[in-house]
C-alpha cells in the first residue's frame, strides 16, 4: 500500500479544524485534514448548525494570516457592547444592567459574530485555494502509530499517511486523544442549551446581551437583519428537564417563554430557526500533548457557552502551535516542541475552564442570596473603571497565551 507523506494531519473538519488547516497551509506546511462528516455549508440544509460563533478581537490577526478574514468580514456582525443584565427579581424585570463598551479599550469592537454554516462555507473555499492543503471530507481518523520522527496515521478509507505532527481537532469525544491514551476530566451540570434565531422589535445596535436569572444565562448575539427585521442568535441555558420541556412547546408558547426569559428587552421575539438542544459540560484533557500529537479545541477543553471563550481558547491553542512550528519548522512534532506547547497552554486552559465553571454555577443558582451577591458583584466590578477594563482585556485573552491571533 502506498503511504502518503505530509507535514501535518488534522483530524476534525469543524470550525477549529478548518481554521487550523488554513493557518498551517498559509504558513507553508503540507496538510491533510479529514473529517467523517462533510461540512454543512448551506443554511437551507436540514443539518445546518443553527449556532453562531463569536470571534473575539485578538482572533482577527490569526484569521487574516490564514487568508480567512477577507472572506469572513463581509458576513460578520460586529459586537461593540457586551451587556450584562440581572433579571432575578420576582417579576423577572431587570434589577441591574451594565454595558461593557469596546470603545473603552480602543477603536475595534470586542469581536464579530458569524453563523457556523457560513464559516464552514468560506473556510472550505479558502482551503480549495491552498495547494498545500488536502481536505478530505467523508474520511475520518482510524488509528495511529507514533514513531520517533513521524506518526503513521490510518484513515477510515484504509489510506495510510506519514506525518510529522497529528493535530486533534476532532471534538470532545476525540478519537486521536483516545489513540494517544490521554484522559480527560469531565464535569456535568445537568444543563442543556437551546440554540435558535429570532427576529425582534427593537434593534440590537451591535449589542450582545446576556440575561441572568437562574438555570443559566440567556444570551442574544447580533446577526444581520432577516427579512428587514432585527435578528439575533440565542443561546438559552437551562436545566435539562426544563430545556426538554421548552423545546417541545408549540411555537407560540415557545416564543412567549423566550420573550419572558429575555426580560422583554428587545420586545416580542419571533422564532425564525430552531430550536436545537445541546448538552452542557466542562472537560479538560490531562495534558495537551502526546507522542507526535497535539490536542486543541474541544479535544483539549470544553466549556459552557459563556463569554465567547470556547472557540477563542481554541484559537489560542492554534496560535501557539503555529508560532512554534514557524519558529522551528525542522522541529515540527518533536518532543521538545510539543512539551513547550503543553507548558504554554495547559495551565491557562485549566484556569479559564475553572473561571467559566464558576460563572456558570453562579448563573445557574436559584438562591435569592446568590442573586443578590451577583447583583452586587456586577455593580462593583463595573463601577471601578480600572477593574472593568482589566476584566474586559482578560475576557479578550489579553496577557495570556501565545501569539497575536488568539
Amino acid at each position: 500500500m502506498k503511504r502518503h507523506q505530509t507535514d501535518i494531519v488534522i483530524a476534525g473538519g469543524g470550525v477549529a479544524g478548518l481554521t487550523a488547516a488554513a493557518t498551517f497551509g498559509a504558513a507553508g506546511f503540507s496538510v491533510i485534514c479529514v473529517d467523517p462528516a462533510p461540512p454543512v455549508t448551506d443554511g437551507q440544509d436540514p443539518l445546518a448548525d443553527l449556532r453562531t460563533t463569536a470571534f473575539l478581537q485578538p482572533a482577527r490577526d490569526l484569521l487574516d494570516a490564514a487568508g480567512l478574514w477577507s472572506r469572513l468580514a463581509p458576513e460578520a456582525t460586529a459586537l461593540q457592547v457586551m451587556r450584562i443584565v440581572d433579571a432575578s427579581g420576582t417579576d423577572g424585570a431587570p434589577r441591574v444592567t451594565r454595558d461593557f463598551d469596546a470603545a473603552d479599550l480602543g477603536d475595534a469592537p470586542f469581536g464579530w459574530n458569524l453563523r457556523n454554516w457560513v464559516l464552514r462555507r468560506e473556510m472550505v473555499a479558502r482551503l480549495a485555494e491552498l495547494a498545500s492543503v488536502d481536505f478530505r471530507p467523508g474520511t475520518g481518523f482510524k488509528s495511529m502509530l507514533a514513531r520517533e520522527k513521524t506518526a503513521i496515521v490510518t484513515l477510515t478509507d484504509g489510506t495510510q499517511v506519514e506525518a510529522r505532527l497529528v493535530i486533534a481537532a476532532d471534538g470532545r469525544n476525540s478519537a486521536v486523544r483516545s489513540a494517544a491514551g490521554i484522559d480527560v476530566t469531565t464535569t456535568r451540570y445537568g444543563q442543556k442549551a437551546l440554540s435558535f434565531a429570532v427576529t425582534h422589535d427593537a434593534p440590537h445596535d451591535n449589542v450582545s446581551t446576556e440575561v441572568h436569572q437562574s438555570g443559566g444565562p440567556f444570551t442574544l448575539v447580533p446577526l444581520p437583519d432577516y427579512n428587514g427585521q432585527p435578528c439575533s442568535a440565542v443561546v438559552w441555558m437551562e436545566t435539562g428537564a426544563e430545556a426538554l420541556r421548552l423545546v417541545n412547546l408549540p411555537k407560540p408558547e415557545f416564543e412567549a417563554a423566550a420573550t419572558d426569559r429575555s426580560a422583554g428587552l428587545y420586545g416580542q421575539l419571533t422564532l425564525v430557526a430552531g430550536p436545537q438542544v445541546w448538552p452542557i459540560i466542562s472537560q479538560v484533557a490531562e495534558r495537551m500533548d502526546g507522542p507526535r500529537v497535539a490536542l486543541m479545541a474541544e479535544a483539549a477543553h470544553v466549556v459552557p457557552p459563556i463569554g465567547a471563550q470556547g472557540l477563542n481558547m481554541s484559537l489560542s491553542d492554534l496560535a501557539s502551535l503555529r508560532d512554534l512550528a514557524v519558529a522551528g519548522p525542522d522541529d515540527l512534532g518533536s518532543r521538545d516542541m510539543l512539551a513547550t506547547y503543553n507548558r504554554r497552554r495547559h495551565t491557562e486552559v485549566r484556569l479559564r475552564v475553572a473561571g467559566v465553571d464558576a460563572l456558570n454555577r453562579a448563573s445557574m443558582a436559584a438562591s435569592p442570596m446568590i442573586h443578590d451577591l451577583r447583583v452586587a458583584g456586577i455593580k462593583a466590578l463595573y463601577g471601578a473603571a480600572p477593574v472593568r477594563h482589566s476584566l474586559m482585556r482578560l475576557g479578550l485573552g489579553a496577557g495570556a497565551g501565545a501569539g497575536a491571533g488568539r
